[in-house]
């Protein structure tokens, strides 16, 4: 069905009013508070504050809105309302299959995750422009959704396609088919919809032109130490990587309360943090920079793969927008592999590569 932008835009807000709203609360990507235009942040939709559905992925990940930074887990005492978050691309669509995967499963669940994930309703959206770091297609992914939506709207000049991917999207879209009018798509129209999807494909495969390589990432297990130093070099160990990323759900388990009360409480914690891992007696499995810095690279192109089936990099490239060292997920992956030369065979090794750096 083809709905007018305008009508998409009127109908999330309404959903918020009156005295019986569809949601309680919703997320939409909005501007930077700089006014760039490019760059978008989830945030809680207010009457009159704009957002937006089209462009790329917002700088937040979908994870913060579904796996809290910090939470209490045990006893789960929150109260999780229906939601919706809008404009989320497909590179956090298959992150969220991972999440999924990880957090729930018959050996495992993360209550307030589970909580959280079946009261959201998930609109997605086409990417219609990508951001210098976006490399979806290097991942085997690729700019639209093909599935894990609830809902997806495709660009149609001033229309969208409305594509149901589940009982809730086809819930939502019998909603908004009766506040407003639309018709149904013809061939003319899938086919402009399918042209704009091969125009995102080869704007960002002539982007990443020079990054391209296999599917096969076995050759990072024999990469020597060496190597590693010399790509790590720039790491300060921030975390700032695995925060962002829409994939990595590691997390620290604190046992907090008193006499009368007891809880656990989830908060993030990354694999580039020094005291990752470290046991009791104070060692740790990976205490050198290098050897941490070389794991997030095996967890995200073998490990990930192996327990999920999927890379565990989606290629959206934020890693590579916070990161202070500058440090690019793709040139990395590239030389690792072998398929780059070294940016500097020379180059000393930084001394936090043994002293633990972070």
């Amino acid at each position: 069905m083809l709905i007018k932008a305008e009508d998409i835009h009127a109908f999330l807000t309404s959903s918020l009013g009156g005295e019986k709203p569809l949601f309680q609360e919703i997320f939409v990507p909005t501007r930077a508070p700089d006014g760039n235009a490019s760059l978008t942040f989830l945030s809680r939709l207010e009457p009159g504050k704009d957002f937006f559905l089209d462009g790329y992925r917002s700088v937040d990940p979908l994870k913060i809105i579904l796996y809290n930074i910090r939470e209490q887990v045990y006893p789960f005492t929150a109260k999780p309302v229906r939601r919706l978050v809008a404009g989320i691309k497909a590179c956090d669509l298959k992150a969220l299959g991972i999440l999924d995967r990880a957090l729930v499963n018959e050996d495992f669940v993360d209550p307030a995750y589970k909580a959280w994930r079946e009261a959201t309703v998930i609109l997605s959206s086409d990417c219609t422009d990508a951001a210098p770091t976006c490399h979806c297609t290097l991942v085997g992914g690729k700019p639209f959704p093909e599935g894990g939506f609830d809902l997806n709207l495709s660009r149609l000049e001033d229309s969208y396609e409305l594509t149901a991917g589940s009982v809730k999207g086809r819930e939502l879209l019998e909603q908004m088919a009766k506040a407003h009018s639309g018709r149904e798509a013809d061939d003319r129209s899938r086919a402009e919809i399918t042209k704009n999807r091969t125009r995102m494909i080869e704007q960002l495969k002539s982007q990443n032109a020079s990054f391209e390589r296999e599917s096969d990432y076995g050759p990072l297990l024999k990469s020597d130490r060496e190597s590693w130093v010399r790509e790590s070099r720039e790491c300060v160990g921030c975390g700032a990587c695995t925060n962002i990323c829409p994939t990595c759900y590691c997390l620290i388990l604190n046992e907090e309360g008193d006499s009368d009360s007891f809880v656990k409480t989830r908060s993030y914690d990354s694999c580039q943090w020094h005291g990752y891992a470290r046991v009791a007696g104070g060692a740790s499995p990976r205490p050198r920079m290098d050897q941490r810095f070389r794991n997030r690279y095996l967890c995200k192109f073998l490990y990930m793969r192996e327990n999920f089936g999927e890379l565990g990099c989606t290629g959206c490239g934020r890693c590579t927008e916070a990161c202070p060292g500058q440090i690019d997920i793709r040139s990395v992956a590239q030389t690792s592999l072998g398929l780059r030369p070294a940016a500097a065979e020379t180059a000393p090794a930084s001394p936090s590569a043994e002293r633990g750096g972070g």
